[in-house]
């Protein structure tokens, strides 16, 4: 595929519709999420609202079609762990393998970076041997663009009358100072770079 085709932007809560589209299935049908319910189109637009005020919220769309997203969260809620982050992607069902993961996490870490973000987090359903619901396909696929599994917990998910472990991977995005750069919410930073431009 030609990264041309492919336009990175912002998500906003109009693209709510389309995001859940592609997350419906992974909800129905595989343990990649541990939720049970497909969210209404309400509650996903609320949190990608929500998301937006401390983190990047991406989407990539190929000839106006939504065909993946990625975004960060919370890590844990205490100051102290405000330079780190956790990732969360996930691409349509009928696009993968065709570098668009690659992509939104390349500009989720530029963007992470400018935030002065420095650890990116994945929490990642998991189980010794593939079966119908799960394989280890995102394991690998962090494994590739440079995360290392650092933790696993046993049996921590249940999903179609199956326990699923969960493994942490982590990456690191640039040197832990002693007086690293603050953090800067996402909000905030686009309504820098935003003034920057007018300026």
């Amino acid at each position: 595929m030609n990264d041309q085709e492919i336009k990175i932007r912002i998500a906003s809560e109009e693209d709510a519709l389309a995001l859940l589209a592609i997350y419906g299935p992974y909800v129905e049908n595989t343990a990649i999420t541990f939720e049970y319910e497909v969210p209404s189109c309400e509650e996903f637009a609320s949190r990608i609202r929500h998301t937006l005020t401390r983190y990047p919220y991406l989407v990539a769309e190929k000839e106006g079609r939504i065909i993946g997203y990625a975004y960060t969260g919370t890590f844990n809620s205490r100051p102290a762990y405000d330079r780190s982050a956790e990732t969360s992607i996930y691409i349509a069902m009928d696009q993968h393998r065709l570098g668009i993961g690659r992509m939104l996490y390349e500009a989720i870490e530029a963007v992470s970076k400018k935030q002065g973000i420095l650890n990116l987090n994945a929490c990642i359903a998991y189980s010794s041997a593939d079966d119908e619901h799960l394989s280890r396909n995102s394991v690998d696929f962090h494994a590739h663009l440079g995360f290392s599994q650092v933790g696993i917990f046993h049996k921590c998910g249940y999903k179609f009358d199956t326990w699923y472990d969960m493994v942490w991977m982590e990456k690191m995005l640039g040197p832990h100072s002693i007086s690293p750069a603050p953090f800067i919410p996402y909000e905030s930073l686009m309504a820098a770079l935003k003034q920057d431009r007018f300026n």
